[in-house]
């Protein structure tokens, strides 16, 4: 498969996601109990599809830059988006919903730094993978400081009560950090402190740890923490293989909170059956195996790393909002990309593909794959 086949497989997947996305926010968004009387029941469908073109044109734009530009503003690129997610802690600029600080207000608009800092953050890794390659083995400069550079936003996404992105954004580090040729076992040792760590940052609350409880029995707690699961199950059951018709879900009428955000796959479940579901699946699978690809063949190794970790990005949001509507993971409040209501993660989420686009446009393939893309190196720290 040649680089421009796997970006226009990540495009066409892209559009046919963005697409399914706003004909099911038109579908859930007219019936959501947030919707006030003050408002259009076309509100939530005419402001994302102004972010659906404000994200592609700022994907077009920023698909004409070249890509290794970014590297020179890397440190104000670091220190800025780490700059946003102070911001979120200070009274009058952080604002704080559903008990949970991830908005920043500027009086005119409000957005969510932790959007921000996804692709930052690839940036980032990838210009220090690329800067020590022959490193990426040793434990100091292979994982202490891009540790560091890469765990103090993430700490400030988690301390925002955001654990789904911090998982997401995690996991997508991890697989840069191993592309990059970082050793498996330290990895894998990280994955096992982290998981501690985010048990013990569930237990010491009584609504995460309450949302553990439900995601074991959500029948028993479908009254209570475990409603938005359960009523999902009941979606996709009542969907069945071919769905009950666009438009004609019940639950998604007060039911099923957060219909049109966290919990819209529920909706194509019920709405578009098994087909509709596997088909966004399989949607996401292939901007996955494309960017894959893509990067196989590039010729610039820090093109390879940022389409690797920019691919990451989309992919495993979209595999744990996937899980979590599924009851396969515990609540955890994350959109669905591309598809769910929500400006910042739609902008951004589609900035990632403009740059995965400019990185195939300006660089030169190789005429062989790169695979494995690790390079191990004599650790020389």
């Amino acid at each position: 498969m040649t680089t421009r086949l796997s970006i226009i497989i990540i495009w066409v997947s892209f559009i046919l996601l963005l697409v399914t996305g706003l004909i099911m926010v038109a579908s859930t968004g007219s019936c959501t109990p947030t919707l006030r009387e003050s408002m259009d029941s076309n509100h939530f469908i005419i402001k994302q599809s102004q972010f659906a073109v404000l994200g592609i044109i700022g994907a077009l734009v920023l698909s004409l830059i070249d890509y290794r530009l970014w590297r020179r503003f890397i440190i104000p690129i670091w220190f800025g988006c780490t700059f946003l997610l102070v911001c979120c802690y200070i009274p009058g600029i952080g604002m704080r919903i559903n008990g949970e600080l991830r908005w920043i207000n500027l009086g005119f608009m409000s957005f969510q730094p932790s959007e921000v800092a996804k692709i930052s953050l690839m940036l980032c890794m990838a210009h220090w993978y690329t800067s020590y390659r022959q490193q990426a083995g040793s434990i100091f400069t292979g994982i202490i400081k891009p540790g560091i550079i890469f765990g103090i936003p993430l700490m400030l996404i988690l301390f925002e009560k955001d654990m789904g992105t911090t998982a997401a954004l995690g996991l997508s580090g991890l697989c840069l950090m191993f592309v990059a040729g970082t050793r498996w076992w330290v990895l894998l040792l990280i994955i096992i402190i982290g998981a501690l760590f985010f048990y013990l940052f569930t237990i010491s609350s009584p609504n995460r740890l309450a949302r553990i409880e439900a995601w074991d029995d959500p029948e028993g707690f479908a009254q209570h923490a475990g409603r938005q699961q359960w009523i999902a199950i009941l979606s996709f059951a009542r969907g069945s293989f071919v769905g009950i018709g666009l438009g004609d879900s019940i639950y998604k009428y007060g039911s099923l909170p957060f219909a049109h955000t966290d919990f819209i796959y529920a909706t194509i479940g019920e709405e578009l059956g098994f087909i509709g579901s596997a088909s966004v699946l399989l949607l996401f699978l292939s901007i996955a195996l494309a960017s894959i690809n893509l990067a196989l063949k590039l010729s610039d190794y820090f093109g390879r790393l940022l389409c690797i970790g920019l691919m990451c990005t989309i992919f495993w949001p979209a595999m744990l909002n996937i899980m979590v509507v599924t009851s396969l993971l515990p609540n955890s409040g994350l959109p669905l990309p591309f598809i769910s209501y929500g400006g910042t993660n739609l902008v951004f989420t589609i900035a990632a593909i403009g740059i995965i686009t400019s990185i195939q446009r300006h660089d030169i393939p190789t005429k062989k794959s790169c695979w494995p893309l690790r390079r191990r190196a004599k650790i020389t720290d």
